[in-house]
């Protein structure tokens, strides 16, 4: 059963966590960015996407409200996989489906933690994101609000159970009639320097 949403892990990080974090995220191999709001998110995200260029939006609340979904899948300035995938069969062409989502020149997206440690924690129902973000895309981009910084893994563990998961469980009742489950949950510790950029907002955005 899933437990009611922790309203607690909603609250944004302060300007010491932020700054602790950012340190620790480029100690690790991610390129760490601050920016005040969901319009400066935008624009430095499409920033670092060079014009033309293949680029997957994995699902998310926070791309959404950025308004990033639509740019890059509707504006023509990209070669978008979304709308490709969108076209194909998933009884017949799954397969193409997979390769297309697993090795873009450039994924965008979220995570669902954020440790001051410089560890970013991913949860996915089925994990179609996660082969671009682990090794698979050439470049990384996530977008996530700060209220997603954590002390620690284990911290960033439950905000997925207590928070991330009963907010998207209850989003997927409403718009699909069927619940959400944490499938697959990856950690990153650190990755090679220039793949991975995150940049984080002083706003709360996604779940």
């Amino acid at each position: 059963m899933i437990a009611p949403v922790r309203q607690d892990f909603s609250q944004p990080a302060s300007e010491e966590q932020i700054a602790r974090t950012v340190q620790a995220l480029q100690a690790n191999g991610i390129h760490a960015l601050v920016v005040d709001d969901r319009a400066a998110a935008l624009e430095a995200l499409l920033s670092r996407l060079p014009e033309g260029a293949e680029v997957f939006t994995a699902a998310s609340q926070t791309l959404e409200a950025i308004g990033a979904i639509a740019e890059i899948n509707q504006s023509g300035r990209f070669d978008a996989i979304r709308p490709k995938l969108m076209k194909l069969d998933r009884q017949t062409q799954m397969r193409e489906m997979r390769q297309l989502a697993a090795s873009p020149d450039y994924v965008v997206g979220s995570v669902h933690a954020i440790t001051e440690r410089g560890q970013v924690l991913v949860a996915s129902g089925g994990g179609s994101q996660l082969a671009s973000y682990v090794y698979g895309a050439g470049h990384v981009i996530w977008v996530a609000g700060t209220q997603k910084i954590v002390a620690d893994i284990d911290e960033g563990l439950r905000r997925i159970e207590e928070h991330s998961l009963p907010l998207e469980d209850a989003r997927m009742r409403q718009t699909r009639g069927v619940g959400s489950q944490v499938g697959k949950i990856m950690i990153f510790n650190r990755e090679p320097a220039g793949r991975t950029t995150l940049i984080l907002v002083r706003e709360v955005l996604g779940f």
